[in-house]
């Protein structure tokens, strides 16, 4: 029966968020809803072809969920099995168990199991396992005069090996922990370490994070790590800590300075102070097709010149060939090696290396993933939203027009999705889009209410970070004061409230 239940993927249409009304809705919440939706995207009432177009197929959807919420039995299996159960499953499930009362208990229980699976994608668990293989004797070995009898067979060793796990629990909208640990091993000798990471976002534009650690090889760490939007185009990223060992205890300072210099192209300047202090800048560009890096850095004891690149195939298994040669005051260093999916959660990579003077190593590499790129998808619920959008702006202008004869409600600015990514500082950017022009749609009689439910199934949201928790923040004016509000996307949201409030006077 679990396994029945429809899966949480972008591509399945949430009706109660399409209608903007909570699961216990009445028949009149419905009907009410209804008519507002058919109002607004009622096809006669637009010229322009195309988007009279897609105000039918807004119509159309609409006039589905209205059917299907409004029949007592049609609602119970929906409540189960989604869209697909009322093709074919649904049906069957009522001629066995004839009441809806008897699908509804079914469908509590089916529920409770779904949120304990939604608890454990929260804790976004990430795994990278490596091993490193030396294979010089296949490019170095004696002639064969030197060669000893029975030994024809080159020796290939496995001479290191990295495992390491992470995982994050939301404590709260704006608090998460992260456990991390890792052990690894190489030429016999091994060692683990483990980091606790408490992280607050303290607004759209910037979070805070603490950090603890400890292993068996450096000692105690105590971390403190800053990040900062400066721009729509700029970040910047500082980080210090203290590293406590047998010799003392070592400070270290590191900021990244980070520029968007177009679409695809980002700058990084870094400056690192410590037992390794150095000077770096990058250039890393991102395309659909590829991957180019190229760095370089002054320091103590390290100073090179890198370039790297990687060509992505557009295939289903997300095959990646890449190359890189390094050089430095440490020698030359030459990487080639290839990537590709073998399952829903992993990739499986090999990498071999051929330096100067380090010799020749064979490195695989197995990576666990919480999610897959859905790319393709959220590119469909983009320009659905894009259409719904311009199908509102006309109303929405009438209902601005409405609330600022009265001094009544306003939405100056909405933003619904992640506003920072993870801590591995690849990018730090928010994953956000911007909601305003359909909040404010909703907005009736100086009130916004949001139900409880996931805010994607609502007209004009997509989901700008597959399987990443969400939020949905708005700044808004009423009565011509500032308010502002952050609540989690499974939250219900009631506008305006007195505690929203930004106090101006300090």
């Amino acid at each position: 029966m679990a396994a029945a239940l429809v899966d949480e993927e972008i591509n399945n249409d949430d009706f109660y968020a399409l209608l903007n009304v909570r699961r216990e809705a009445t028949q009149d919440e419905l009907k009410a809803a209804y008519r507002r939706l058919c109002m607004l995207y009622h096809p006669d009432k637009h010229r322009d072809p195309d988007l009279k177009q897609q105000a039918e197929t807004l119509f159309n959807l609409v006039h589905q969920a209205y059917e299907v919420l409004s029949d007592p039995q049609s609602r119970a299996i929906y409540d189960i099995y989604g869209k697909k159960g009322l093709d074919m499953e649904g049906w069957e499930l009522v001629e066995r168990k004839k009441a809806a009362v008897e699908i509804r208990e079914e469908f509590e229980r089916l529920q409770r199991e779904r949120e304990e699976r939604r608890l454990q994608q929260r804790t976004n668990p990430k795994g990278t396992i490596s091993v490193g293989v030396d294979a010089t004797d296949l490019f170095d070995h004696y002639d064969e005069e030197f060669e000893e009898p029975g030994n024809r067979f080159p020796q290939i060793e496995i001479n290191k090996m990295h495992i390491s796990q992470s995982i994050e629990a939301p404590l709260t909208t704006t608090d998460t922990a992260v456990l991390a640990g890792s052990l690894s091993t190489q030429n016999g000798n091994g060692g683990g370490s483990i980091n606790i990471a408490l992280r607050r976002v303290t607004s759209a534009k910037g979070w805070g994070e603490l950090e603890f650690g400890a292993g068996d090889i450096q000692g105690p760490l105590f971390g403190l790590k800053i990040f900062r939007n400066l721009t729509s185009q700029s970040f910047i990223t500082t980080h210090c800590g203290l590293q406590f060992s047998s010799r003392g205890i070592r400070p270290g300072l590191t900021t990244v300075l980070a520029r968007n210099l177009d679409k695809n192209t980002m700058g990084y300047l870094q400056w690192r102070w410590g037992s390794q202090s150095a000077m770096n800048t990058s250039l890393v560009r991102d395309t659909k097709t590829s991957h180019l890096t190229i760095a370089m850095q002054l320091g103590i004891p390290h100073s090179f010149v890198l370039m790297s690149y990687q060509y992505k195939f557009q295939d289903d298994d997300q095959t990646r060939i890449k190359g890189t040669i390094k050089t430095g005051f440490f020698g030359t260093l030459v990487e080639y090696g290839a990537e590709r999916k073998i399952s829903r959660h992993s990739i499986l990579g090999a990498t071999v290396s051929i330096g100067v003077p380090q010799g020749v190593s064979l490195k695989i590499k197995e990576l666990e993933k919480q999610r897959e790129n859905s790319s393709s998808a959220v590119a469909v619920k983009k320009q659905e939203a894009e259409a719904a959008v311009r199908l509102m702006q006309e109303s929405v202008r009438r209902i601005i027009e409405i609330e600022e004869s009265k001094l009544g409600l306003i939405i100056t600015n909405a933003w619904y999705g992640k506003f920072v990514t993870d801590s591995s500082g690849r990018n730090e950017r928010a994953k956000v889009i911007d909601v305003t022009v359909p909040l404010q749609c909703l907005v009736k009689e100086s009130k916004l209410i949001l139900t409880e439910a996931c805010k994607i199934g609502v007209p004009g949201f997509y989901d700008p970070c597959v399987g990443e928790e969400k939020s949905l923040k708005v700044i808004y004016l009423f009565r011509g004061v500032l308010h502002q509000v952050m609540t989690a996307d499974n939250e219900s949201l009631r506008i305006p409230k007195q505690s929203h409030r930004v106090d101006t006077d300090g």
